[in-house]
C-alpha cells in the first residue's frame, strides 16, 4: 500500500517516521557538543605538555644580528656581535635588574662563571644604568660582557619575547639555541650543555 495522499502525491507523515526523525536530530544534538568537547581536551592537552621554553625562533641556525652596545654602567667590556665570532661557543644571558625571574637562574649563571665551563654575556634590557650595575654588585656579576640594550632596539633584533631569555652562540656567531624563562638545573643539563659540547666537538 502507498503511502501517498491521493489528491497531492505527497508522502504522508506517520507517527513512527516522526518519532524517529526526532530521536536522530536528539543523538545528533547530544553526539557534536560531545565531539567538539574531545577536540578542545585534546587540543589543550597537547599544549599543557609542551614546554614554553621551547618556542621555536626564526633565527635559528642564522647569525646573530649585527650590534655594537657600551657595557653596563662600571663594567669596561660591552658586548657586541664581533665578539659573539670569536670562535668560542658562548652564551649570551637577557636580564634586567627589574626581572623576578632573573635572580632565580642567577646562581646557576654564577656557577657557570666560576667554574669556567662557557663564557656568559649579558644584554641588559631596558633597565636604568645605575639599577644594572647595583644589581650586579650585589648578587654578583657572571658575565665575561655586557651590553645596555637601554631602549631595547637590540632585543627586539634578537627575537625577545620577555626576559630572561639565554641564547647558545657557535663559535661562528650562530644563534644554536633559544630558551626562553629562567635557566633550571634541568634545562642546563639536557639540553645548553650537551648541545655546547656538541658545537665545540662540530
Amino acid at each position: 500500500m502507498s503511502h501517498r495522499d491521493s489528491a497531492a502525491g505527497e508522502p504522508v507523515s506517520t507517527p513512527g517516521a516522526t518519532r524517529e526523525r526526532s530521536q536522530g536530530t536528539r543523538r545528533l544534538g547530544l553526539i557534536v557538543p560531545v565531539v567538539i568537547l574531545g577536540v578542545l581536551v585534546a587540543v589543550l592537552g597537547v599544549g599543557l605538555t609542551r614546554d614554553p621554553s621551547l618556542v621555536p625562533s626564526p633565527l635559528i641556525g642564522k647569525p646573530v644580528p649585527e650590534f655594537d652596545l657600551p657595557p653596563v654602567e662600571g663594567r669596561s667590556l660591552g658586548l657586541s656581535s664581533a665578539d659573539l665570532r670569536g670562535g668560542e661557543v658562548s652564551l649570551v644571558n637577557v636580564f634586567a635588574s627589574w626581572c623576578t625571574a632573573c635572580r632565580w637562574e642567577h646562581p646557576l649563571l654564577m656557577a657557570l662563571e666560576d667554574e669556567g665551563v662557557v663564557p656568559v654575556h649579558g644584554l641588559n634590557y631596558k633597565d636604568a644604568p645605575e639599577d644594572a650595575a647595583a644589581w650586579l654588585d650585589t648578587l654578583g656579576d657572571p658575565y665575561t660582557r655586557t651590553g645596555a640594550d637601554l631602549d631595547g632596539r637590540v632585543g627586539i633584533e634578537w627575537g625577545v619575547y620577555g626576559v630572561p631569555e639565554t641564547f647558545v652562540v657557535d663559535g661562528e656567531g650562530r644563534i644554536a639555541y633559544k630558551h626562553i624563562g629562567p635557566i633550571d638545573e634541568r634545562a642546563l643539563q639536557e639540553r645548553i650543555l650537551p648541545l655546547i659540547e656538541r658545537l665545540r666537538q662540530e
